[in-house]
């Protein structure tokens, strides 16, 4: 059995969440391989530099082979010349790292299961908020004295979302959302729970 908190931070009742829905351990390994992927694939993979090939510059020979006193060079666009293409510069590429779908929900089950046993999985009520206004919010939050917090909803809740847009120490997300680096990433992970049934479903089928 979970406590259910409404947003004056009071225990309201309990309810009984699927013991599938967490893992047995905690392994760090299947969280990092999950979390790695997920930062690799945000990554744009745009950076691109100009060869020797592509700059903008003569294809003659600066001066003879022999005979000047000078180094052997060859024409303006090479690398050690001012102006010149780059040596082994990037180029755009994908950084995609491909993880196994039931590894991903072993790892969001495993990062559930942290946040329940070092007491920071909140399970709220609803979080209906009477106006979109950021104050208001950040008092409800005062009273359950968290500092930074990642909050599960089961739907588009466009005035929590409003209230809380501009500050950074607060990410909500709706259920399909919910990803292991956010849960890590956040001190505290608060449900509404009418998610957790969506979450259930998800994770456990």
């Amino acid at each position: 059995m979970i406590d259910i908190y409404n947003l004056q931070a009071e225990k309201i009742s309990q309810m009984e969440i699927n013991e599938c829905l967490f893992e047995k351990s905690v392994r760090r390994d299947i969280l990092h391989q999950v979390v790695v992927s997920q930062l690799a694939n945000k990554r744009s993979g745009n950076a691109s530099t100009k060869t020797r090939a592509d700059v903008n510059a003569s294809s003659k020979k600066l001066y003879k082979q022999k005979g000047t006193g000078n180094a052997r060079v060859g024409n303006e666009g090479a690398q050690h010349r001012r102006g010149g293409g780059v040596a082994f510069g990037p180029k755009p590429r994908e950084y995609f790292v491909k993880v196994p779908r039931k590894v991903k929900k072993i790892a969001l089950r495993m990062a559930l299961t942290d946040k329940m046993q070092s007491n920071r999985l909140v399970i709220i009520e609803d979080f209906n908020l009477s106006e979109i206004k950021t104050k208001q919010f950040v008092d409800v939050m005062k009273k359950f004295n968290v500092s930074k917090a990642l909050i599960v909803t089961e739907g588009k809740n466009e005035i929590l979302e409003k209230s809380s847009r501009n500050l950074h120490w607060v990410k909500v997300v709706r259920h399909e959302g919910l990803n292991v680096y956010d849960i890590l990433n956040h001190d505290h992970l608060f449900l509404v729970k009418s998610a957790i049934k969506k979450i259930e479903e998800a994770l456990i089928s």
